[in-house]
């Protein structure tokens, strides 16, 4: 590929993900009320979303040793109780990483 086919790819990869983001505001803007339908995903699909990334991060979890889960489960431990204690969702998710990466490293 020459560097023009890359350059327009990267142009309609940009105009499509902005057009996107875009197209909510300009359909539902002004008078018009926003169908509860709409509402009514953007309460629910926040927690499927991190329900389906817990299940996606633990879906090769290993049960048949304790370096194959106990990381992941003290991982997902401390996310839920920083969470629960500081309510921010960036610190609970680094905190949880941070955590399983130093077990991983450093204990098994």
């Amino acid at each position: 590929m020459d560097n023009t086919h890359v350059w327009l790819t990267i142009a309609v990869m940009a105009l499509v993900t902005a057009g996107l983001r875009f197209l909510p505001f300009l359909i539902w803007s002004g008078k018009r009320k926003t169908p509860a339908l709409i509402e009514r995903l953007g309460q629910v699909l926040p927690c499927a979303i991190m329900g389906m990334l817990v299940v996606f991060c633990l879906k090769d979890t290993r049960f048949g040793t304790p370096s194959g889960f106990v990381p992941a489960l003290a991982g997902c431990a401390v996310v839920t109780v920083t969470y629960l204690w500081k309510r921010n969702t960036i610190f609970s998710v680094v905190a949880g990483t941070v955590c399983c990466m130093l077990l991983m490293q450093l204990v098994f």
